[in-house]
């Protein structure tokens, strides 16, 4: 691991990387409100410092987390059965209608009490936890990057135009994964990633095109990125405007239907005002996180996720203005 890295930043030296006196600062945030990536987002937790330190070339001064508060789950209804169920559906969809009441006559009052105080402790503590990322904080720190690691959901940050704003007057801001699966109600956040979650299916084969061979962020990997499994997301019609993004990665069909040409977007790079966003939807797999070859449940190979580090890795390199690389709109790259 230690010689790919050594490998990746004596590339980067070649290209033009220049690490300042003072290592960069940045922020990590790892909070959900909606799905929550647990295993991913704990070999990010890791991750992310391991690249940091053996880098040299930013350090990870707070991580932004989830309060520890267990909220309650409410079980969940089964769907109504279909009018041409079969009696093998009659009968699942009866075993579990006969779990979900079993499960639902636990909800006493007490337990709804509970519920009502865990989540009133929850926005507390997400509150205080995000405040973190108030402009203020951010400038009196002096943060050079924000990075979402698979955040979910609309985050309750102290001033979100203020945050956006933050970027544009120079920050860096890096996204990973379910990055674009986050704020689906505040316009200016989309704006800024250029990119929204609108769906995903199976784990899929993904078979990457390099829009650009020469980014940094490219790793070194060259024109095409076969991963073995990963969950590849779709966008929303309209969020992710091609006249506005430099592609670094992306697949020539939708992720689920391979035989049909149609350009669908992974990785890209843009400036938002004088600050770089950097953004990858890949990194649902633990796998593709973590290069142990030891790592339970393992398909991607610790070659692939050596790979995923380096991008990631020289992602944040450019965002932070430490490698140099083309964000000057490529939408001709098919």
């Amino acid at each position: 691991m230690k010689n790919k890295l050594a490998l990746t930043l004596a590339l980067a030296c070649l290209s033009g990387v220049s690490f300042a006196a003072e290592k960069k600062r940045v922020i990590v945030c790892t909070v959900t409100t909606g799905f929550r990536h647990a295993g991913s987002i704990a070999e990010a937790e890791k991750t992310l410092p391991m690249l940091a330190k053996e880098s040299g070339s930013f350090e990870i001064v707070e991580f932004v987390r989830q309060p520890d508060v267990q909220v309650p789950q409410r079980p969940r209804k089964p769907k109504d059965l279909a009018a041409n169920a079969n009696e093998n559906d009659t009968k699942r969809h009866e075993a579990e209608m006969k779990k979900f009441e079993a499960e639902n006559a636990k909800w006493t009052p007490e337990v709804v009490a509970q519920e009502k105080a865990a989540k009133a402790a929850m926005d507390a503590g997400l509150k205080k936890s995000l405040a973190a990322l108030s402009p203020e904080h951010l400038r009196a720190e002096k943060i050079d990057a924000v990075i979402f690691a698979n955040t979910t959901g609309d985050l309750p940050l102290p001033d979100k135009e203020g945050f956006i704003k933050w970027i544009e007057d120079g920050h860096a801001f890096i996204g990973m994964h379910s990055a674009s699966d986050t704020f689906h109600q505040f316009k200016g956040y989309a704006e800024m990633l250029q990119g929204e979650f609108k769906t995903h299916g199976k784990q899929v084969p993904a078979d990457l095109v390099a829009g650009d061979t020469k980014h940094p962020a490219n790793a070194g990997i060259g024109s095409k990125w076969d991963i073995k499994q990963e969950e590849m997301y779709e966008m929303k019609d309209g969020s992710h405007d091609r006249s506005k993004v430099h592609v670094i990665w992306f697949l020539q069909h939708p992720p689920q239907e391979p035989g049909k040409a149609e350009y669908a977007a992974v990785s890209w790079c843009r400036m938002a005002g004088t600050g770089r966003v950097f953004y990858t939807s890949l990194g649902h797999r633990e796998d593709l996180w973590n290069a142990d070859p030891a790592l339970p449940n393992r398909i991607n190979s610790p070659e692939t996720a050596k790979q995923y580090q380096a991008h990631i890795l020289a992602g944040i390199q450019w965002a932070l203005g430490l490698v140099k690389g083309d964000a000057t709109p490529n939408p001709e790259v098919k």
